[in-house]
């Protein structure tokens, strides 16, 4: 079973969730508490989920994406997806995420 971990790092009000590992029902669980409490410590106006270093993702990483979307927009904040591998594109596109979540494919991109 492959480890999920994230490095987070917050800036002029954004949050930047770094994710490595693969994305399943396994490893899921703790990483969205963590972000959750992230997102709450910070207030962050934008959070943005790097999945540049995500090796796999099932269904389960799109109930963390649309989870943590409907969290910050609770509160008045977007959220991005940013840098998604391929795997990780196809699965948000057949789920038409990618629809309602803006993907972004570079650091300077946010502000778009």
């Amino acid at each position: 079973m492959n480890v999920l971990t994230a490095i987070y790092n917050y800036s002029d009000g954004i949050l930047t969730v770094k994710l490595n590992g693969e994305i399943d029902h396994h490893s899921v669980r703790d990483i969205r508490v963590e972000i959750d409490r992230q997102i709450c410590f910070y207030r962050a106006r934008e959070v943005l989920l790097d999945l540049e270093a995500v090796s796999f993702m099932d269904s389960s990483g799109l109930g963390l994406i649309l989870g943590r979307y409907t969290r910050v927009k609770e509160n008045g904040g977007t959220l991005k997806v940013q840098n998604p591998g391929a795997a990780a594109q196809r699965v948000l596109r057949l789920a038409g995420t990618d629809k309602i979540i803006p993907v972004v494919f570079n650091r300077d991109e946010h502000n778009s």
